[in-house]
């Protein structure tokens, strides 16, 4: 299941460079998770790094994206071929 950021985001930039599949970029007015990139660091990290580093601990699982972890690990495995 891929992550997303909530309204609970106070854009500190913290979650950006911890992402391994740079799925993450900053928006207005809060950042946001490009489900096609996030594979909550299956294939990279044992545990999500971004939920890791963020301080408002508004990272969470987005409903619309339920990926099994052998299909996240496919998808890291696309983004790093």
């Amino acid at each position: 299941m891929a992550l997303m950021i909530n309204e609970d985001c106070t854009a500190c930039d913290a979650c950006k460079p911890a992402c391994p599949n740079e799925a993450i970029s900053s928006g207005e007015p809060i950042y946001t998770i490009d489900p096609m990139k996030c594979t909550e660091c299956v294939g990279a990290a044992d545990e999500p790094q971004c939920r890791l580093v963020c301080p408002a601990t508004c990272i969470v699982a987005n409903p619309d994206w339920e990926e099994s972890p052998e299909e996240l690990q496919d998808k890291y495995d696309q983004l790093h071929s």
